[in-house]
């Protein structure tokens, strides 16, 4: 059975860091693409970070880079987020997202909240 299941979420005040994970399960891990979305309240759900199954690389959306860091771990079926400098218009749900590309399928965790406030 195919599951996503993000963890680390929280409470956090601005500045402060975070370190968001995934567990993947009942797929390839290693050869899907990750990624990480987040979904504020009213707001469309927006990329955040990717990282490829084929060479590692990742991208960042402007507003995160050099404070937000992507991994993954193909041993564990794990991807990470790190995330550094919080501010508070980072606050909201943030979704692991997996994509599939033979078959193709795309697969989302339930999401972690992340609140940043003083």
């Amino acid at each position: 059975q195919v599951g996503l299941v993000e963890s680390g979420g929280g409470l956090v005040q601005p500045g402060g860091s975070l370190r968001l994970s995934c567990a993947a399960s009942g797929f390839t891990f290693s050869r899907s693409g990750m990624s990480w979305y987040r979904q504020a309240p009213g707001k469309e759900r927006e990329l955040v970070a990717a990282i490829s199954s084929v060479d590692g690389s990742t991208n960042y959306r402007d507003s995160v880079k050099g404070r937000f860091t992507i991994s993954r771990d193909n041993t564990k079926n794990m991807v990470y987020l790190q995330m550094n400098s919080l501010k508070p218009e980072d606050t909201a749900v943030y979704y692991c997202k997996a994509v599939r590309l033979t078959p193709a399928a795309v697969y989302w965790g339930q999401g972690t909240q992340v609140t940043v406030s003083s």
